[in-house]
């Protein structure tokens, strides 16, 4: 599978492209935030919520008008300059969940330990680099204080088996709390072709 890089630089106005596309969405009125429902639900009242992987801020956004306090890592610009004029009143930081050095610059060390909940969703997970996954893993468990949570999903047919994102997540650290199939809380089997993880951080 390509990553998110391979297909910017195969096509410049892929970020763009895909920007406009989750406007058009909202301007036909179809519904984009089944995510940012589920997040919601499980989120303490006023909670400090990480979209890793936010993109437009299409899913975190809407978390701020919920009583949130939001902010998103991405490593497009393009589309980080998109979250930056729609959602104003969240934290928005170009950064690549696949570095091993995430965290070290300067404007996201604060990050490690503050979060309730950190999301990635849309896909994010499937872009990466298979050699980043690891780093990945380990910078979406770090931003979580003990006892946060983590909503982590994508979809089947990426390179990245469900067992194998699993394993590496229980290694990395998170304790599982509950595995569906999609936002509208569907059970995950086997057979299933998409996989929302809800995990934790343990206290």
């Amino acid at each position: 599978m390509p990553t998110w890089n391979d297909l910017t630089r195969n096509n410049p106005s892929h970020s763009e492209n895909y920007a406009a596309r989750w406007k058009r969405f909202v301007a036909e009125g179809k519904d984009i935030d089944g995510e940012a429902r589920f997040v919601d639900a499980l989120s303490p009242r006023g909670a400090k919520i990480l979209d890793a992987g936010c993109g437009t801020g299409r899913a975190g956004g809407p978390l701020i008008a919920r009583g949130h306090t939001v902010a998103g890592i991405d490593l497009d610009p393009v589309l980080i300059e998109h979250a930056k004029h729609d959602f104003p009143d969240a934290e928005w930081h170009v950064g690549d969940l696949g570095s091993a050095t995430l965290y070290e610059q300067p404007e996201l060390g604060h990050m490690r330990g503050s979060f309730d909940v950190v999301f990635s969703v849309g896909n994010v997970l499937g872009f990466i680099d298979p050699a980043d996954r690891e780093n990945a893993i380990e910078n979406l468990y770090a931003p979580l204080r003990p006892g946060g949570r983590a909503v982590l999903a994508f979809g089947a047919g990426r390179g990245w088996g469900f067992g194998e994102f699993l394993d590496s997540c229980t290694a990395a650290g998170f304790a599982q709390d509950l595995l569906l199939s999609s936002f509208n809380i569907e059970p995950f089997d086997t057979d299933s072709d998409f996989l929302i993880a809800v995990l934790r951080r343990p206290r």
